[in-house]
């Protein structure tokens, strides 16, 4: 199966306390996107296009290896990776989404992701299993429900699918007024069932400086 990565690099990075886009800030020396197209590269993708703010689009190719191929995101995640998936090349026979935020993901999870769709599923995602007590709350802040965490996860990415599956799930979901939050949401918005594989805690997301700072302690282990 040939797979093609897109890494969703176009954050901004405010809430991380950063000056620059998210995906460039340094985790152990290192871009998070540099880390996050290793992770798809170590687990089996073949070819990996990182969708990118415009005005840092030099940057960003500069710090990549000269084989990723940068193009310019858009204001949306959605966005993004539509112009990503129309970049990249169309003899894929998968896609994989992930995350520039989630650097440390562990290449074992990408092989399940893909090894799922060489099992015949046409949309998979890495899941974790909710852990604390989830409840419902009224505008006011007020707990008014217990909700059960036996069938509740956490998703996680990279996200795969059948390419002709994501690509025709995005035509269906242009100018549509509901903003997507991942890939696997487009998809099932179009009927799509999407399956589930082991996520990782390795592969959490960076967000604040909190989450920046665990990972480095990762990294310097």
């Amino acid at each position: 199966m040939h797979a093609v990565g897109i890494v969703a690099a176009a954050g901004s990075g405010l809430r991380l306390g950063a000056e620059l886009p998210k995906a460039l800030v340094p985790l152990g020396g290192r871009p998070l996107v540099c880390w996050a197209v290793q992770s798809l590269r170590d687990g089996g993708v073949d070819e990996v296009v990182v969708a990118v703010p415009g005005p840092q689009q030099a940057a960003f190719a500069a710090v990549l290896p000269d084989d990723v191929q940068v193009v310019v995101g858009g204001d949306t995640r959605t966005a993004s990776v539509r112009a990503a998936l129309a970049a990249a090349r169309e003899h894929a026979d998968a896609v994989l989404v992930h995350d520039a935020a989630r650097p440390l993901t562990p290449p074992e999870v990408v092989a399940r992701v893909l090894a799922a769709l060489v099992a015949g599923a046409a949309a998979v995602v890495p899941v974790l299993p909710v852990v604390d007590t989830t409840v419902l709350v009224d505008a006011e802040g007020v707990v008014t429900a217990d909700v059960p965490r036996a069938p509740l996860r956490r998703v996680q990415t990279p996200q795969g699918f059948d390419r002709a599956t994501l690509v025709a799930a995005y035509g269906r979901a242009h100018g549509a007024a509901t903003e997507f939050t991942d890939d696997a949401s487009v998809v099932r918005a179009a009927g799509i069932p999407v399956h589930t594989v082991a996520g990782d805690e390795r592969a959490a997301k960076i967000t604040v400086a909190h989450d920046l700072a665990l990972a480095e302690l990762q990294v310097a282990r």
